[in-house]
């Protein structure tokens, strides 16, 4: 029997998302979230309290989107279900949870983010090139970049500068 919770949290990632695809073609990535409670002592100082370590699981396209776009040390938010799983293991019941992601992005209390639109999974890159949309490049790198705290330069997809549009 599983048990799902509704749960918001935010951390930093503790490694790279590992992205792999099911038998049946289905992405899946995992993370591993830590989360860092601050804790105000009697004397008025704040510290940090133990770090909580959550694994997630996101699926399809959210998986996909989150393994490029993520790495080790970003800030992050996950939005999803808490999930308690019972198993056995040599002989031992054992009990595991996750959180299966319904929504996972930087934190952007600790900088910055320029959102690039994915095409459609299911029209594939030809058909948004044949829409006149341009599809989005291949890139290694994410479309923000924390560190730096700035604006990253993001081409738009295919459509007039922000400037241009006319009403």
């Amino acid at each position: 029997m599983s048990t799902k919770i509704p749960v918001n949290i935010a951390g930093n990632l503790v490694a790279d998302p590992e992205l792999t695809y099911g038998e049946s073609g289905v992405a899946h990535t995992k993370l591993r979230v830590a989360v860092n409670q601050r804790i105000q002592g009697a004397d008025g100082a704040w510290h940090d309290g133990d770090p909580v370590f959550h694994n997630v699981s996101a699926f399809r396209a959210l998986a996909e989107n989150a393994s490029t776009s993520l790495k080790k040390g970003d800030p992050v938010t996950v939005s999803g279900e808490l999930e308690f799983r019972a198993f056995e293991k040599d002989g031992e019941r054992r009990e595991a949870r996750r959180i299966v992601a319904e929504t996972i992005g930087p934190d952007l209390r600790f900088g910055t983010a320029a959102y690039q639109r994915s095409p459609r999974a299911a029209a594939g890159p030809e058909a948004a090139v044949d829409a006149g949309v341009q599809a989005a490049p291949e890139a290694a790198q994410p479309a923000y970049n924390i560190s730096t705290k700035g604006p990253v330069a993001v081409p738009p997809l295919g459509g007039p500068a922000r400037a241009d549009i006319s009403l």
